[in-house]
């Protein structure tokens, strides 16, 4: 089956509420003929338009490749939370890797946050950045942890935007029993992911970048140049950067060995009461709770709830992801019991083994960025910065990410399936505890 096609039709967004509140760009052309570049870029998602930017302004000639459209795979469908940290917490990464280099990925999440912000500001306002993520915690016992990892990072990292909060206030800030504690971030926030992809586009247009939709990559030949094939172009570039990461499939073995498609879901609600809406979640912050399989939820701008939650394992969505979702929703918010559900969509991401991004050199001048396991809306768009700083020569900051360990799946792509089906079962049932 073809992860490109197995729920989509080429050339065509998804039916979300993004979608529907998004003005894409017109049209690229396909790649066509023979075509020379120094950066060739696959993926036009967030990874992919960043780097293919910050090439594009250091004078080099990019081309960007798309089998779809720009934005079309997870960076257009995900849950819009732009979150402050690795996708692991600084405890785990002090284990991993030693407290400075620790220190390293911790400053240049902070980093990847402040770029979005600033593209966002610059490039596309109508992304509309709200400020402040909260962590909720579904399990008592899991608050002394949560305040504990604050003050951590307040004391320790000096990052003095984050702050503890009690039962009392969560019930407060998002209007639900569910949860007993947490913490409140408001060094992250939230945006429209679509309309940034979109506007990342439109600079890079701007900037030069020859970008290429519904041109599906069938071939990459290793050498000084690097030949890229579609169906119709042959592309001869002195790097390459694969920017797949959920939507890769087979493509590229090396990545697909260590970074896995997962399928995650959304839907949007009917416009909800304003007084209804500030009950449900107070202060315009996202909210991301403590699941496994997370759930993740806030207001858009006309005051539906966007809720995102529950995973699938194959590349085939379920037939009704209304009722797939709906069914977490209703266990935080009961009180949206009857209320209509306008959008139902799902997208595909990519994960790795630990859960930390796949940075690499698959050759010399061919280059990976992907896995950024949910956390990718930050990482994605300064991991396109990194690998476009490689490019250019100055590769240390994208090697602090590539001597980050991402382990190769047990089995490689032919055997992680079964095997993270087994875990997700286990992981599920543990939520319920």
């Amino acid at each position: 089956m073809d992860i490109l096609t197995a729920n989509d039709r080429v050339g065509e967004f998804p039916h979300s509420w993004y979608a529907a509140t998004a003005t894409p760009p017109e049209p690229f052309p396909a790649a066509e003929g023979a075509m020379q570049a120094d950066l060739c870029i696959i993926g036009a998602g967030f990874t992919g338009l960043s780097a293919a930017l910050h090439a594009a302004q250091s004078g080099l000639k990019v081309v960007l490749l798309e089998a779809h459209r720009v934005g079309f795979g997870a960076s257009g469908r995900n849950g819009g939370q732009v979150g402050t940290g690795q996708r692991l917490e600084q405890d785990e990464l002090e284990e991993m890797v030693g407290r400075d280099r620790a220190r390293q990925l911790w400053d240049l999440s902070l980093e990847s946050v402040q770029l979005v912000r600033a593209l966002v500001a610059q490039h596309a306002p109508e992304a509309d950045w709200q400020d402040g993520i909260l962590h909720a915690d579904h399990r008592e016992r899991f608050v002394p942890h949560s305040h504990d990892y604050a003050k951590k990072l307040q004391d320790e990292y000096g990052y003095d935007l984050i702050r503890a909060v009690d039962r009392d206030e969560i019930r407060h800030l998002c209007g639900s029993p569910a949860y007993h504690g947490g913490t409140l971030d408001m060094g992250g926030g939230h945006i429209h992911p679509l309309r940034f992809a979109f506007g990342l586009a439109r600079a890079c247009a701007a900037a030069g970048v020859t970008i290429c939709e519904t041109s599906r990559v069938t071939g990459v030949t290793e050498g000084d140049p690097v030949t890229v094939t579609t169906e119709k172009a042959t592309i001869k570039a002195g790097h390459v950067l694969w920017a797949c990461n959920g939507y890769l499939g087979h493509a590229q073995g090396q990545v697909a060995a260590r970074v896995m498609p997962i399928n995650n879901f959304i839907i949007a609600t009917e416009p909800l009461d304003p007084h209804d809406a500030e009950n449900l979640i107070r202060g315009s912050h996202a909210v991301a709770d403590s699941k496994f399989v997370i759930n993740y939820f806030r207001l858009s701008e006309d005051n539906r709830m966007l809720f995102g939650g529950a995973e699938s394992y194959g590349y085939r969505f379920p037939k009704d992801i209304m009722a797939l979702v709906s069914k977490p929703m209703l266990e935080i918010y009961p009180q949206l019991n009857g209320v209509e559900i306008d959008y139902a969509w799902g997208g595909t991401l990519g994960i790795t083994m630990n859960r930390m991004p796949h940075f690499a050199r698959l050759a010399g001048n061919i280059l990976t960025a992907s896995g950024y396991s949910g956390h990718g809306v930050a990482m994605a768009t300064l991991g396109g910065k990194l690998a476009a700083e490689a490019v250019a020569g100055q590769a240390g900051r994208f090697d602090i990410m590539a001597d980050v360990p991402t382990p190769r799946f047990p089995g490689g792509a032919a055997l992680r399936w079964p095997l993270l089906v087994l875990a997700m079962v286990w992981f599920s049932l543990r939520d319920k505890l």
